[in-house]
């Protein structure tokens, strides 16, 4: 991945981490959680949910640590208070799954897109980095690790006790991703139903 190719990454990266958030703030939002709206951050403005580590920093670092070959990110979290949600418990599935949700679906109307309608070389080549991004990013919040989306979906499909066993190791969920990552997380199990579903949307 040469520069051009990193600043192209970076901002479909961007455009799908909005996505992302909009789509978490959106259904909590629906279910009756106003902190996203009313903290502004119920909105497919990508300034609005920037983060410096997370947006800038850790793509760079991943960047410059994998020669390349890899680049990831996030964007801040969309702020949700689970208890003003009407069902607590089945909501915070809801919540949870809407991000990557959000994700499988518009990389599936780009795929539409690809099969239907005939691009020139550069959009082609855009749309497919569109497609496989917003797959990666959907597929990685899956992890069922705090703070990632997957685990809000543990959290409601556990009982209370064992879901507040899981929310503790919050505070140090980012190091456990990471140490899963360079112990191949990535190239034995994201990338390999990454590499499925984007076959599926773009061939299919």
């Amino acid at each position: 991945m040469n520069i051009i190719e990193l600043l192209i990454s970076f901002g479909i990266l961007i455009v799908a981490m909005t996505v992302h958030e909009f789509a978490h703030g959106w259904v909590a939002y629906k279910r009756g959680d106003t902190t996203a709206k009313y903290s502004g951050r119920l909105t497919l403005n990508p300034l609005a949910h920037i983060d410096i580590f997370w947006t800038i920093l850790l793509p760079l670092f991943l960047f410059i640590s994998t020669q390349g070959s890899f680049i990831f990110g996030a964007a801040k979290p969309v702020p949700i208070n689970y208890r003003a949600l009407k069902n607590p418990k089945r909501d915070i599935i809801l919540v949870g799954a809407s991000g990557p949700a959000a994700n499988f679906v518009l990389a599936a109307l780009v795929g539409m897109v690809i099969r239907l309608i005939p691009l020139n070389e550069l959009i082609f080549f855009l749309a497919q980095h569109l497609i496989l991004i917003n797959i990666i990013l959907g597929v990685f919040n899956l992890i069922p690790i705090p703070p990632l989306d997957g685990s809000r979906i543990l959290f409601g499909l556990l009982p209370n006790d064992m879901a507040r066993g899981l929310a503790r190791i919050e505070p140090y969920g980012f190091f456990i991703v990471i140490a899963l990552i360079w112990l191949g997380l990535f190239n034995r199990i994201i990338w390999p139903m990454v590499s499925i579903i984007y076959r599926i949307l773009v061939r299919a």
